[in-house]
């Protein structure tokens, strides 16, 4: 790969999301649960997945990911109507036996 797409690979991952929700999944179908660019492809997240968590000694191989557009709830603001943002979450499969370390070891 070259250097200009491990950058925009690198700016597809926003955060991940920690919740009880995504704890459960997790623990049950081997997932892990991410905030991701409104505009990245299933094929983009994946690379971007491999690319962040795979180190020398764990390679990370995802085997599936699945994506879900959540819209913004409306609210109000200084008494007018207004709306969260959009945004997209997306559930990536590892493949059994292996997980992914949050904490920076390096």
């Amino acid at each position: 790969m070259s250097s200009a797409n491990d950058q925009k690979l690198m700016q597809v991952l926003l955060a991940p999301i920690i919740s009880e929700k995504s704890t459960l999944v997790g623990e049950k179908n081997n997932q892990y649960v991410f905030r991701v660019l409104d505009r990245a492809t299933k094929p983009e997240i994946k690379a971007a997945v491999e690319l962040m968590f795979s180190r020398k000694d764990n390679q990370i191989e995802v085997t599936g990911v699945s994506v879900v557009n959540v819209h913004g709830k409306p609210k109000r603001f200084a008494g007018r109507l207004g709306r969260r943002i959009n945004w997209k979450k997306a559930y990536v499969t590892v493949k059994a036996g292996q997980d992914i370390n949050f904490q920076a070891t390096e």
